[in-house]
């Protein structure tokens, strides 16, 4: 077992070290510790393969190309900037508040497309901009929109929740899963929006927004057609009406009629573009999927996910002191791994801590993709903190130092969600999900 997982380990950081895609890395680590369990290279192969078409033959994964495509007619179909106008209604009045502006359209516009980059970049393309003419530094406010655009990923529907309750082997409920995340999601853009008021007032950025008598009741009409997305999509699921491929079908469906037909954003000669960006954005996904469930049968077989958990059980038993070991696994393991990737790795890993120790596994799943949220705005490997930097011209280096507080404001909010796991549990509790 030791040489597996010396095999293992150093042959996938190799090849991460060499730049080679992570699914790629993640599908020849497997394959070498495979070939030295099994003795033969074809055996392994054959294995291999059927592994991961095993991984992906899910009718639960279905809702994730759905999910995408909504998310891409929405992000693209005028839906970010009737959010920004109902955020800016409701908080743009008070100091600082295009800050706050931001942060609630991210958590608003994650809430119906599911994707934090197409927040950060929806949202930041217009809002970085804008609060630079109003005198806010140009790193801080892609600071905000980066960190701020991670809510979208705990505030349901959440790509990443369907990965999490696949590889939980039924275990926990995709249902369960998005009425858990809610409140967290809501911690999180709250706890972002205390960070910036303090650094607003501190610095003195930004003055209050106009907003004219009525602005609220006229902005809330125009997104109201959003804003129904997440009743139909949630109600929907929760109520047991349809199922959560079912509701990405319907939402796909939802958001086509909105941006094609309503709005008029999107012409019907652009939806070829979207399906083929669609596609391939699928395709890297499942790709992850299918080797990283391949490696976690490869980590099964070998028992790595025992020794692991003894290991930990090991150092110490005390249920505070493990929860800190594993936040702090989890975002080291962030900031050199993408969310998906290390989802479906991980969980299998600490599946047998949870289980000691009597988490409930709703609960450890926020847990888990609330520490991942935060790996993605962390160099070297940051999704939206790479498209925030896009979109805001700006640099790494730059913009990590100015998001050092909302960092701080995160693990705050991580602390909370962890060691209160009513915050997780009471909404599913409340509507019969768990």
């Amino acid at each position: 077992m030791d040489s597996a997982v010396l095999i293992l380990v150093l042959t996938f950081l190799l090849l991460l070290a060499l730049n080679v895609p992570v699914a790629v890395a993640i599908g020849l680590s497997t394959l070498a510790t495979a070939v030295l369990a099994m003795g033969s290279f074809e055996i392994a192969a054959a294995t291999l393969a059927q592994r991961m078409a095993t991984g992906v033959s899910s009718f639960s994964l279905l809702a994730i190309p759905f999910f995408i495509l909504s998310g891409l007619l929405m992000g693209q179909g005028g839906i970010a900037g009737r959010l920004m106008d109902l955020a800016r209604a409701l908080v743009g009045r008070f100091p600082g508040g295009l800050a706050y502006v931001n942060v609630l359209s991210c958590m608003l516009f994650g809430a119906v497309s599911g994707s934090a980059a197409a927040a950060v970049s929806s949202i930041g393309g217009f809002l970085v901009p804008e609060m630079q003419r109003q005198r806010y530094q140009r790193e801080f406010s892609v600071a905000l929109t980066v960190t701020g655009a991670t809510t979208g990923l705990l505030i349901p529907p959440s790509n990443i929740m369907i990965v999490y309750a696949l590889v939980s082997g039924g275990a926990v409920s995709i249902a369960a899963l998005f009425a858990a995340g809610i409140l967290p999601g809501m911690i999180f853009g709250l706890a972002l929006m205390v960070a910036a008021g303090v650094l607003c007032h501190r610095r003195g950025y930004g003055e209050r927004v106009a907003v004219a008598r009525g602005a609220v009741g006229r902005a809330f009409r125009r997104a109201f057609l959003s804003l129904l997305l997440i009743v139909v999509v949630l109600g929907g699921i929760l109520k047991g009406i349809f199922t959560a491929t079912e509701a990405a079908a319907i939402a796909v469906a939802y958001a086509f009629v909105l941006a094609v037909v309503v709005y008029r954003e999107i012409g019907l000669r652009e939806v070829p573009r979207l399906l083929l960006q669609a596609g391939v954005t699928t395709a890297v996904v499942f790709l992850l999927i299918a080797t990283s469930m391949a490696m976690s049968w490869i980590l099964t077989i070998e028992e790595i996910p025992q020794t692991l958990s003894a290991a930990l059980l090991g150092v110490t038993e005390n249920r505070v002191a493990l929860l800190l070991l594993i936040n702090l696994l989890l975002l080291a393991a962030g900031t050199f791994m993408d969310m998906t990737p290390a989802v479906l790795i991980f969980t299998p890993i600490l599946w047998p801590v949870v289980q000691k120790l009597g988490i409930d596994p709703v609960h450890f799943g926020i847990m888990l993709i609330a520490n991942l949220c935060i790996g993605l705005c962390t160099p070297p490997v940051g999704t939206c903190l790479f498209v925030g930097c896009g979109v805001g011209r700006t640099s790494i280096s730059r913009v990590t130092p100015a998001a050092l507080p909302f960092f701080l404001a995160l693990l705050v909010a991580l602390l909370l969600i962890t060691y209160l796991p009513g915050l997780s549990l009471w909404i599913p509790r409340v509507l019969g999900a768990l």
